[in-house]
């Protein structure tokens, strides 16, 4: 199903509140003046509200995506899309795309 790229602007959060960041910018792919991101970027989390043990398994510190694009690759690598899924480490939570750009869709 298509959905809208992913770009370095876009707002995502891990379950618990926390912000996400990707770790490594696609700059070959621009949209809106910004680069896209690769499925094979790790994304570094600060904020999230989750506690340590014994209370909680968390914070969560890193998330990896899962699912990207089928058809819209970048130096070989899938981009990442606005339905595309992630897990969190260490809590196995997953992350929410809150909003992206609305311009460019890719299946």
């Amino acid at each position: 199903m298509p959905g809208f790229l992913l770009h370095v602007g876009a707002s995502v959060m891990c379950a618990h509140a926390g912000q996400a960041q990707p770790t490594a910018p696609n700059p070959r792919v621009l949209v809106n003046g910004m680069p896209t991101v690769a499925m094979s970027a790790p994304y570094v989390i600060t904020g999230c509200a989750m506690p340590p043990p014994p209370s909680g398994n968390g914070p969560c510190v890193t998330a990896q995506f899962v699912t990207a694009a089928t058809r819209v690759l970048s130096d070989g690598q899938p981009l990442l899309l606005f339905d595309s899924q992630a897990l969190c480490a260490p809590t196995g939570t997953p992350l929410m795309i809150l909003a992206t750009q609305t311009r460019v869709l890719a299946t």
